[in-house]
């Protein structure tokens, strides 16, 4: 079927404007930075706010849990309705709630703001990715996704930095989400004037989320795309741990200052970037599995040494950031591979492929979140515990994987409920 001719205001597929490929980027960019931006505050908000590290870390869970529904929902929602819509209208919302987090009261409150934050903000995500996937394809989207992956990459790094600089000059953890509220309304103006409907409504599906219910289904009965999804899942479990109790690691017990702490997290944030970058390389000399093996073993044996020497009353400083660090050497390994293998395995369905990793992520982040902090302030054992359990629990699903065979879409799967779920999920 001939593609329909873009509309006034649409973007021709493979002719996509700089402007929209920075505004795109943008919002990728935004999530990432709420998520890391206020870690630097948590022991103050813990203090402010009357409660623990876990109930603070709760924040995080519903920032995450609404983000896994968003994509559920914003994907096939702009599959029904449009890109333009649920992009502006998101990004109106998440701003809102942004703001409002600047003046919750208290935490059940800011939880309930968090939530929506997530929720509204992933239309930056998922629908962003399937704007690109409308108006790009071969190496132009190929290029395109790859920017939106670095900047995924850099918004951990820069996050803490800019929290630790606000937090420290009296901004204080409501400055920060003053600061992201700023940020997010400006992208609100950038989607207005630069987005335009990438998705005519000749092509607009109207099979929405039961599409990709159906299509789910059929990806899941793959063992192998099960397997490396749950690497990739728990892989982000330990990280989501760590992204979690760092600011009561590093502040609470190994005494580094807020500004210090926000520059150990940056360097580990780094750390995993740049072993990320290398990887992109080393997929080219040797077999993406057994990458993906060597990551998982890394990370696994860092975070059980990490956890060895907390239980033994020997951790320091040194020893510390240099068995986290070696962690995420590991780790840098272990996303890009573990995704391109699960995606591969479903090649009828790569989009849903993609929704369901994403929201596996999501979810486990929203769990452990607050479990790593039930143990106290002043105590690194249960952060530990939660990342050397992910990452053995990742280690173990590679089994999974073991003999496995090319896989055809399943007979009784229609084509066109795949083909509907993969854009909207991409």
């Amino acid at each position: 079927m001939s593609t329909p001719s873009p509309g006034p205001g649409q973007t021709a597929p493979g002719s996509p404007a700089a402007s929209l490929t920075a505004t795109l980027a943008l919002l990728s960019f935004v999530m990432p930075l709420a998520t890391d931006m206020y870690l630097p505050a948590f022991p103050r908000m813990a203090e402010e706010l009357g409660t623990d590290a876990s109930g603070v870390q709760l924040t995080l869970t519903s920032f995450l849990f609404g983000m896994a529904a968003g994509q559920l929902v914003l994907g096939p929602l702009s599959d029904r309705y449009g890109r333009r819509m649920p992009i502006v209208i998101g990004t109106a919302v998440g701003t809102l709630a942004t703001a409002l987090c600047a003046v919750a009261p208290d935490l059940t409150v800011l939880v309930v703001l968090r939530f929506v934050m997530g929720f509204a903000g992933a239309a930056g995500l998922v629908v962003g990715r399937a704007v690109i996937s409308d108006v790009a394809t071969g190496t132009v989207a190929a290029k395109l996704f790859g920017v939106l992956m670095a900047l995924g990459g850099i918004a951990p790094i820069v996050a803490p930095l800019a929290g630790g600089v606000v937090v420290s000059d009296a901004g204080g953890w409501r400055g920060v989400f003053w600061v992201l509220a700023g940020t997010s309304f400006l992208m609100l103006l950038a989607a207005l004037v630069f987005i335009p409907e990438s998705l005519p409504k000749e092509r607009r599906r109207a099979g929405g989320m039961a599409s990709t219910l159906q299509a789910a289904r059929a990806v899941l009965t793959d063992r192998a795309y099960v397997g490396y999804t749950l690497a990739f899942g728990f892989g982000c479990g330990a990280l989501f741990c760590y992204i979690a109790g760092s600011p009561f690691l590093l502040q609470n017990v190994l005494g580094f200052s807020v500004g210090e702490a926000s520059v150990a997290f940056s360097v580990g944030a780094l750390t995993a970037t740049l072993s990320s970058t290398v990887n992109t390389k080393l997929v080219g000399v040797y077999a993406p599995g057994l990458l993906l093996r060597i990551g998982l073993t890394t990370l696994l044996l860092a975070t059980t040494a990490a956890l060895l020497v907390t239980l033994a009353g020997q951790l320091n400083r040194v020893v510390g950031l240099t068995l986290i660090g070696i962690g995420f050497l590991g780790l840098g390994q272990v996303f890009g591979t573990a995704t391109a293998l699960a995606i591969q395995r479903v090649p009828y369905a790569a989009g849903t492929g993609s929704a369901v990793l994403g929201t596996l992520q999501s979810v486990l982040g929203a769990v452990l979140a607050p479990l790593v902090g039930l143990g106290g302030k002043d105590t690194a054992v249960p952060l530990f515990i939660g990342m050397a359990g992910c990452s053995l629990v990742a280690v173990l699903s590679l089994l999974l994987t073991r003999n496995s065979t090319p896989v055809a879409a399943p007979d009784d799967t229609p084509a066109d409920a795949l083909e509907s779920s993969a854009g909207a999920a991409t």
